[in-house]
């Protein structure tokens, strides 16, 4: 359907033929049109920027300018990652990097002009307008109450669901887990009183692929456990890439089976830092499982480390079909989720532990290009802040 043309649109179409006397009353409507649409985004609660492709911010309202202390003389000139800082780093961005044409969400704290926790979106505009560079539309949402209430809602509500729900599966699976391992262990005792024969090692061989199996899903169940409850981290100083490839040595058969390619990239030096070695294996765990099952075979998964003076960054960058739009803001509830057979509590089992070491979880989608996971923890030697939550 046509969209219906105003007085407005068919005054400008003719704007060459106005006099002096039309051309006034045009720019009068004009700055009244103005006017209104600046009452309006003024009255939203939520901030609202236009920012191009550099960060600069071109347009923001009340609500925007106070949230990240901008004053409205500065519009234009200001550049978004000098006001947020840290925000080009969440976003994967070197300097002098231009955005990206991706739908991005982040939770952050601000420090100024006061302390709070936001909500950033940035939704790119369709096409550039005019003869200007391309531009982005950047909603702030003051999250700081929300993550008092809301969550804790959130816990008193639903993880004592999710705790049940858990000791359920872990009993239901515990006791076929446990009568594999005897009779494996049966099968092991006769296997030793048979005459040595290629044959018979070749069934060893394969009687301890099938017990170090059972042993792993009796791990993951574990890992599970203690992952959805809220426990504090035993902290100890890791190497984060090699916890990484004790990940990707256990899934390695899994990928290989998928035909899926894993590059992993240190950028700078190697990601330090003080963490709990099983809860940040559940972490990846989760992570590289969600990339596998968003991918067709034959995908590819990139990770990459990088730092700052005070941050560790970890991306997980996948060639899945990407979230969608509407989805993007709901991936770290409980029991969300677009699979078939998801559980919808893998990221939310991230987001827990990642918050609970004092970092963030950030998300990047395209549809159709992929999904990127983005990892903030603090460096070792940072003292950490823990998040509620």
């Amino acid at each position: 359907m046509a969209k219906k043309e105003s007085s407005l649109d068919r005054v400008l179409g003719r704007i060459e033929s106005l006099d002096a006397i039309n051309l006034t009353n045009l720019a009068q409507k004009l700055a009244r049109e103005r006017a209104y649409l600046e009452t309006v985004f003024n009255t939203a609660l939520e901030g609202i920027l236009v920012v191009d492709e550099d960060g600069v911010v071109q347009y923001a309202n009340e609500s925007g300018q106070s949230m990240i202390g901008l004053n409205e003389n500065d519009l234009g000139a200001s550049i978004l990652w000098r006001l947020i800082p840290g925000l080009r780093d969440s976003l994967g961005l070197k300097e002098g990097e231009p955005l990206r044409d991706s739908i991005s969400s982040r939770e952050l704290e601000l420090t100024y002009p006061e302390q709070r926790y936001v909500r950033i979106y940035f939704l790119p505009f369709k096409e550039p307008v005019g003869d200007e560079d391309k531009q982005f539309v950047v909603m702030l949402s003051d999250i700081t109450s929300e993550k008092i209430t809301k969550e804790e809602t959130i816990e008193s509500e639903k993880i004592a669901s999710i705790l049940l729900l858990a000791a359920g599966v872990a009993h239901e699976l515990g006791n076929p887990l446990n009568s594999l391992t005897i009779h494996l262990q049966l099968m092991e005792r006769q296997l030793k009183k048979l005459e040595a024969t290629p044959a018979s090692e070749k069934l060893g061989n394969s009687l301890d692929v099938c017990r170090g199996e059972v042993e792993r899903l009796d791990g993951i169940i574990k890992n599970f456990l203690e992952a959805i409850r809220p426990q504090d981290p035993d902290f100890q100083v890791l190497d984060l890439s090699l916890v990484l490839e004790e990940v990707l040595e256990v899934v390695g058969s899994e990928l290989n089976d998928r035909g899926i390619s894993v590059e992993v990239e240190v950028v700078t030096e190697a990601p330090i830092v003080r963490a709990d070695r099983n809860q940040m294996k559940q972490v990846f765990f989760n992570l590289i499982k969600n990339a596998m099952e968003a991918m067709q075979p034959g995908g590819s998964l990139k990770i990459v480390s990088r730092s700052d003076e005070e941050r560790i960054y970890l991306r997980f960058g996948d060639s899945g079909g990407g979230i969608r739009k509407s989805d993007l803001s709901r991936v770290f509830q409980p029991y969300h989720t677009t699979k078939r057979e998801g559980s919808g509590l893998g990221l939310m089992i991230v987001q827990r532990i990642i918050r609970g070491h004092g970092g963030q979880v950030g998300i990047d989608s395209q549809e159709g290009i992929g999904t990127v996971v983005t990892l903030e923890l603090p460096k070792r030697n940072r003292k950490l802040r823990m998040l509620e939550g």
